[in-house]
């Protein structure tokens, strides 16, 4: 039987062979719509088939696996396209084992983009500025050209210097300069990036400068469009990496381009191809929400953060080698171009990416230490940027460290077995009662507890889907607090005496947290995938205070779309950071692209972090000899040799004697290894 793999869910089974796609995806639970029933009218059940050798899945998808173009798709004419490359889930049939991208739009569910941005104390101070002139008539026998002439008149009415100026804004510049039925004959505006470059040329009085600052994460991609005159932020939107079947963590991505010819390009045209439609996004929303008029041809500049593999990506550099060591960067400098270099479609844009620290913490490391600022102040800060990387900072005024922890995507809801990302029907907060160790649950898309009344009719279409990120880590913790997993991670067969929710799951034990005949469970192996990427990250951030001489430190700080949505109780009771107490523990949102946001409307926040990022040391955990024995240490719960004094005069922890005996009674001792 052919084995089938659905991105981004991470869905796999095994299904009879010439079984359409769209059945394939109803069979394992996969979220890929369709209105029509399969007839092929509707256009909803849109698949990406993507073919190589996936050593992740230990499959080789190729063209040969799935059927040739189908009478149903040739003749398909309903609303919605079908999109480049893709195919009808409904007319398309499994021939062998294959690779499946559901995008966004073929999703019941869409992907819920929780990025915001905090520009407190922002000095605006955009690198391009506008400025307004009017250029002298040329005369018969003169021997100035129309730009020579716009340069006088620069000077002589802004006193900037001789500047440069680009082809785009070259060509446009005497239609500008000419236009009919202007107010005032040969006025401009000029767009002057940097104070020595012309990048546009509108005629008459333009008074509106764009520019869109992007986070382009492993996972998601999102992005703000700013006035840089006023630093308001117009519109904010964002999408999936579409990379993300070609591998849900880096190095999946790093060894498809590695086994695969043309792999790079493929994964370069996929996240520019993400890029310039999120811009072409922003920019109508913009337009409908508050700025009527505004085309791509107003923005004018683009800043760009990401980790190394994506920035790389994003300029089109092969990422291979940050895939060993010594894990070489191309370059750690923040680089400029256009727009147009990375195949995005603002004509008169400028580019900008964030330098880049080391060769896993990149430049949306950088835009998080931008914008939360350990470097501006005496106290000291634990940054912690969670996501399928977790990129870690420590330090103060007197000086950063810098290391990434390699915590796979677990912390997304990827390798769990109900997991899923944040979207309208996943699981995001739980409770256990302590007595009766029955759980409550909160679902993205409702308001209420599962306890509340009208729950069940406030949900979101679909009902209750599976479990993110932040629902993992609650369901883990107070498994934990409740008794049922022990100090080192196992589920606790005895359980299933007090609760028919833990029950036996082959040699090992499960705890439903829904019920009904398909219920979401948390099994022994989303616990050890939890307890796998919390130990790295809590290593990465005790190996850097080694370093730092300190045993605790003044404030934890987490960033990022996920991190922004972690209770510290709960982090902590998991132990993913070192012990302190939880009121030091703040979220600070996606600071990455809060950066990036402060970067696009500060010249001097994006000289600053330039300079900053130099003087950053890097600590490499794959060379510390203290990484492992801190990431095995760091297995148990909270923690295996650390009591976590501070977390407990908060909380009451479980007695970990007490959960050893019960773990090890005989109707409660493991079936088998876990």
């Amino acid at each position: 039987m052919p084995a089938i793999v659905f991105l981004p869910s991470g869905h796999r089974g095994d299904v009879l062979e010439g079984i359409t796609v769209l059945d394939a995806a109803r069979q394992l639970g996969v979220d890929l719509d369709s209105v029509c029933g399969g007839r092929g009218i509707c256009g909803r059940c849109q698949v990406v088939p993507t073919f190589g050798d996936f050593a992740k899945f230990a499959i080789l998808s190729s063209p040969s696996n799935i059927s040739a173009q189908t009478t149903m798709e040739d003749e398909y004419d309903g609303r919605r396209a079908i999109e480049a490359d893709a195919r009808l889930g409904c007319a398309a049939r499994v021939r062998g084992d294959l690779i499946v991208d559901v995008p966004a739009a073929s999703q019941v569910h869409r992907p819920v983009i929780r990025k915001s941005v905090d520009l407190a104390d922002l000095v605006v101070d955009p690198i391009v500025r506008l400025h307004y002139v009017v250029v002298v008539e040329n005369e018969l026998g003169g021997d100035r050209s129309d730009v020579e002439l716009l340069g006088d008149a620069l000077s002589q009415q802004w006193s900037l210097p001789p500047l440069t100026i680009t082809p785009t804004a070259l060509i446009e510049m005497q239609p500008a300069l000419n236009a009919m039925g202007a107010p005032v004959k040969r006025a401009v505006t000029v767009a002057v990036h940097a104070g020595s470059q012309i990048i546009a040329v509108f005629p008459g009085l333009a008074d509106g400068a764009y520019g869109i600052a992007v986070d382009v994460g492993s996972t998601t991609i999102a992005g703000h469009l700013c006035d840089l005159e006023s630093g308001e932020v117009l519109a904010s939107a964002g999408i999936m990496n579409p990379q993300i079947r070609f591998g849900e963590d880096l190095m999946s991505r790093v060894s498809y381009v590695m086994m695969n010819p043309g792999g790079k390009d493929d994964l370069v045209l996929a996240v520019r191809a993400a890029l310039e439609g999120l811009v072409g996004t922003l920019v109508e929303l913009a337009a409908s929400e508050s700025r009527p008029g505004i085309t791509r041809k107003d923005v004018l500049d683009l800043v760009i953060v990401g980790n190394p593999i994506m920035h790389h990506l994003v300029l089109g550099i092969d990422p291979t080698p940050l895939g060993t060591a010594p894990f070489s960067l191309a370059t750690a400098l923040p680089v400029d171009g256009r727009a147009a270099d990375i195949g995005v479609d603002a004509p008169h844009s400028a580019l900008h990416l964030l330098p880049c620290i080391a060769g896993h913490v990149g430049a949306d490391t950088a835009g998080a230490v931008l914008a939360v600022g350990p470097h501006r102040g005496d106290e000291v800060t634990l940054l912690i940027d969670v996501g399928t990387n977790a990129e870690i900072v420590l330090g103060n005024r007197n000086g950063l460290l810098a290391a990434s922890s390699p915590t796979g995507p677990a912390f997304e809801g990827a390798q769990i077995s109900s997991g899923q990302r944040a979207t309208a029907g996943a699981i995001e907060r739980v409770r256990i009662d302590r007595e009766t160790l029955e759980p409550r649950l909160r679902v993205i898309g409702s308001t209420l507890w599962s306890d509340e009344p009208g729950f069940e009719e406030s949900l979101p279409e679909g009902g209750v889907t599976g479990v993110c990120g932040s629902g993992i880590i609650e369901a883990v913790a107070e498994l934990f607090l409740a008794g049922v997993i022990d100090g080192d991670g196992r589920i606790v067969g005895a359980m299933a005496l007090r609760t028919p929710r833990v029950v036996a799951d082959g040699r090992t034990f499960a705890y439903h947290l829904t019920d009904g005949d398909n219920p979401l469970r948390v099994t022994q192996n989303d616990v050890r995938a939890i307890q796998l990427a919390k130990a790295a990250l809590y290593a990465g951030a005790k190996l850097l205070m080694d370093r730092s001489g300190l045993e605790t430190v003044d404030t934890v700080k987490l960033a990022g779309a996920f991190g922004s949505h972690i209770d510290p109780v709960y982090a902590l009771v998991l132990g993913m950071i070192p012990d302190c107490s939880p009121d030091k523990v703040v979220s600070v949102g996606n600071a990455a692209g809060t950066g990036a946001v402060r970067a696009l409307l500060s010249a001097a926040d994006r000289a600053e972090i330039a300079a900053v990022a130099r003087k950053i040391t890097k600590v490499e955990t794959a060379v510390e000899p203290k990484f492992q024995q801190h990431f095995v240490e760091a297995m148990g719960l909270p923690h295996s040799t650390d009591p976590y004094v501070r977390l407990g005069a908060v909380v009451a922890l479980p007695d970990r004697n007490a959960l050893a005996a019960a773990s090890t009674s005989p109707r409660g001792r493991r079936r088998g290894r876990s």
